[in-house]
């Protein structure tokens, strides 16, 4: 995608500005709500959305059970999601409803122009399946809704009867000028129920009901709920009207009362039989040339198209990967990646109250902190808004902090703008004193999908920075590409024209990339102080042998069977909480922290910072070492207290022993780099032939109690151990090169066949996999860090034909 730029001064802001200007147009409009099988609204609070509702009504008990709205899990759903998308131009999403005898095809696009985010429409198709009745009927909503200024209405004239042609829906906001919305009748294959009891003449089925409302505008996500309360009206008037006993049949009983007009909700209502086919058409008032059906389908063309050649450029699949099978799999798992993106806006439920007990300094401090949680100190903050991907759009509709560093890893490679606008988007939620919460659950929508004891945030809270992994990637980008239009910098370019590539525009001018950092700079500084502020672990108190008397560092947020604020929720840590415990986990993510705001320092010419950034590393680097490496184990634990009041390990081996292998720690010449490997390889140990567990199989704790992080394969941090063992297996100075090669070959294989196979079976990506058969377990549809097979599949083959089996180790 390229857009024009005129003539540029010299100033390198009006090219930096150029560039925001374009890219926000182009981002402005999306189906931002994925929560919703399809929904859109634009990246702005308090303004137009829409969304899309059908049931299928053979049965009176069909509509009150199958009516679909929001994304749920075990919904009746043999699979769901983009098959291929874009967020900047648009994609195609398919539904197969198993419960609804039908699949659901939505095809969106954008189309550039005027100045509020151009035109989108979308085509929404039924294609009967298999298993359904011939005259399968199938109602389906189309609504939008205005929850802020400005106005919304039908433009058609009134008519008791319905609409036999197109609606249109004629609009204006502040922040979208004005706009029209027409919803189509669709083609003459449309065919619609017809029947003879009397309540068809005053409302025939060929039609298309419209029903208009006025609601507060904070209860617009409720649209399901307002549905049923209007309907529930036209029933019982139909009830009353004809009797339980000669009531209309289901797809009549269930319709809405012709009722357009004014109001912010429009409840568009079509009844088919059979497929069917309508377009969606929203024009900007700025855009010259109104979209229409034939643009709509000349654009679902392009835009496949340009998809498909796109990522078959971006991620180039490596043996054995690259056999036409992996193609659909990966292209499913990148497109419900991005397609998850969504636009949030809304207050957040914090408690502020910095109560002492929150600084969990005394024995018991968990028990204090709960009595403290109990006084209910929190209030509402905000409002706030994050532009942000999500793990899973049934069960985790909402931006998580440390899966968006792990989003963003293959996102990166795609659209490197987008990326840093999404990260800019998180970094801007950040307090004075440099938190971030870990979960942001934002407005009334969020929060009805979490249960109440998990919607508050806790400024002493921290949780793992991914997202410095992806500013690291960025670096390693510009570095890369170093540039490729400085050969026409803004001085040298007066009077000229230039186009530029709103994916990598950040890359393709250091200038643009280096502004971006200074902005940012601040903000990562900030958030950096703080968990050196808030997470620090204590080594003086307890005579501590150490290299330094500093780098030491606790989760905060501690129970005894839970530390839900380092990710890793119920990995076993010492049996009982103690203020003097050192997290081996947390100390090797401030040692990745720590090296990359050194590199950004020394990027951006901070000479001092990047000094003193380093004296943290080297001290960071030893202490995990000296605090965390147990000799008889092998291995690195965490520590705490004992009876005696001296520091002891406590050795769960798992992922939790590997951190400072999985950050990028342990040098290629350590000593501790063979037992890293040695625990890695051990089938009895962490080895899988569906990847490494999470925690070891001759561990007591194994597989028991919740069994979350005690045992299932989580593919995030089997990447991380994945790109650590490829940086070994290329290194020809590392003493375990072609062990490692070894590993990496099984385990890449291992990876991918797993999330393959199980996708191939369910039509779903999962949450975690299963240690023992590979079948994938707990969330479904988890298009977020399980993405990351995508990158695992373009990763080199360093050892054709290969096997996975462990054998080969």
């Amino acid at each position: 995608m390229s857009v024009l730029v005129g003539a540029l001064e010299d100033d390198v802001s009006i090219l930096i500005n150029e560039i925001g200007r374009a890219s926000n147009q182009s981002l402005l409009w999306g189906p931002y709500r994925p929560n919703l099988y399809f929904g859109t609204r634009p990246r702005v609070p308090n303004s137009l959305l829409t969304g899309l509702m059908w049931s299928k009504v053979e049965s009176v008990e069909d509509f009150q059970h199958n009516l679909r709205h929001t994304c749920e899990q075990h919904q009746g759903m043999v699979g769901y999601g983009w098959d291929d998308y874009d967020v900047r131009k648009g994609g195609r999403q398919t539904i197969h409803d198993e419960g609804n005898n039908i699949d659901i095809q939505t095809e969106f696009i954008k189309v550039e122009g005027g100045q509020h985010g151009g035109n989108w429409g979308v085509r929404i198709r039924g294609i009967p399946r298999e298993s359904a009745p011939m005259d399968l009927k199938t109602t389906v909503f189309f609504y939008a809704a205005l929850e802020g200024l400005g106005s919304v209405e039908v433009e058609n004239e009134a008519s008791t009867l319905g609409y036999d042609d197109t609606v249109t829906l004629k609009g204006i906001t502040p922040d979208l000028g004005e706009f029209v919305v027409d919803i189509t009748k669709g083609p003459e294959s449309n065919s619609h129920p017809v029947h003879s009891h009397p309540s068809y003449e005053d409302k025939p089925l060929d039609r298309t009901i419209v029903h208009s409302l006025s609601e507060e505008a904070g209860g617009m996500w409720q649209a399901k709920g307002l549905l049923f309360v209007a309907m529930k009206k036209e029933v019982d008037r139909y009830i009353e009207k004809y009797t339980v006993e000669n009531a209309p049949p289901p797809c009549q009983l269930f319709t809405i009362v012709n009722k357009a007009g004014g109001g912010n909700l429009h409840l568009i209502q079509k009844v088919f039989e059979g497929s069917f086919e309508f377009d969606v058409l929203y024009s900007s008032g700025s855009v010259p040339v109104r979209l229409d059906s034939n643009a709509l389908t000349k654009g679902i063309k392009s835009t496949v198209k340009s998809f498909s050649d796109r990522f078959s450029r971006v991620f180039s699949r490596q043996r054995p990967f690259d056999q036409p099978k992996y193609e659909v799999f990966a292209r499913s798992l990148f497109s419900n990646l991005i397609g998850g993106i969504g636009y949030f806006y809304g207050d957040s439920v914090v408690d502020r109250s910095y109560a002492p007990e929150y600084e969990e300094e005394s024995e018991g401090f968990w028990e204090d902190a709960a009595e403290a949680r109990d006084r209910h100190s929190e209030k509402l903050e905000g409002p706030f808004e994050l532009f942000s991907s999500i793990p899973s759009r049934p069960f985790f509709p909402r931006g998580f902090l440390w899966d968006e560093g792990f989003h963003l890893l293959p996102v990166v490679d795609w659209d490197i703008d987008l990326t840093l606008e999404i990260v800019k988007s998180w970094f801007n939620l950040m307090d004075d004193d440099g938190w971030i919460a870990r979960e942001q659950i934002l407005g009334p929508e969020a929060r009805s999908k979490v249960p109440v004891e998990f919607r508050v945030q806790y400024p002493h809270y921290a949780n793992p920075p991914t997202l410095f992994f992806v500013i690291d990637a960025f670096i390693d980008k510009l570095e890369l590409s170093n540039g490729t239009q400085r050969e026409k910098s803004p001085e040298s370019l007066e009077g000229e024209q230039r186009t530029f590539d709103l994916y990598t525009s950040h890359s393709d001018y250091p200038e643009v990339a280096l502004q971006y950092l200074r902005n940012l700079y601040p903000l990562l500084k900030r958030h950096y102080f703080w968990f050196r502020k808030t997470q620090w672990g204590d080594i003086k108190s307890y005579d501590r042998d150490a290299f330094s008397s500093k780098e030491a560092y606790r989760w905060r947020g501690r129970t005894p069977t839970h530390l839900l604020t380092s990710g890793l929720d119920d990995y076993p840590r010492p049996p009982t909480p103690h203020p003097g415990e050192l997290h081996v986990d947390l100390i090797s993510w401030m040692g990745m922290m720590t090296k990359v705001i050194k590199r950004i320092a020394t990027t951006l010419g901070e000479a001092d910072d990047a000094e003193e950034f380093s004296v943290y590393e080297t001290a960071i680097v030893r202490n995990i070492d000296d605090l965390h490496w147990d000799k008889d184990a092998k291995t690195y634990c965490d520590a705490t207290i004992d009876d005696y009041e001296e520091h002891a390990h406590v050795c769960h081996k798992g992922y939790i022993s590997i951190f400072p292998f999985l950050v990028g720690l342990v040098a290629a010449d350590s000593p501790r780099l063979g037992p890293v490997l040695d625990l890695i390889a051990d089938p009895e140990e962490l080895w899988s032939d569906y990847g490494l567990r999470s925690l070891s199989k001759k561990d007591e704790l194994y597989g028991t109690g919740e069994n979350y992080w005690c045992s299932p394969i989580w593919i995030n941090l089997n990447y991380l151990a994945l790109r650590r063992l490829l940086e070994y297996a290329t290194n020809k100075f590392c003493p375990h090169q072609k062990r490692a090669k070894k590993l990496y070959t099984a385990l890449r294989s291992n990876m991918v066949n797993t999330v393959y196979n199980s996708w191939e079976e369910t039509g779903f990506a999962w949450e975690q996999y299963n240690p023992e058969t590979g079948a994938g377990q707990r969330t479904q549809h988890f298009t977020g860090w399980t993405s990351l097979i995508v990158k695992v599949m373009t990763m080199p083959d360093l050892e054709s034909g290969a096997k996975g089996g462990h054998d080969e180790l």
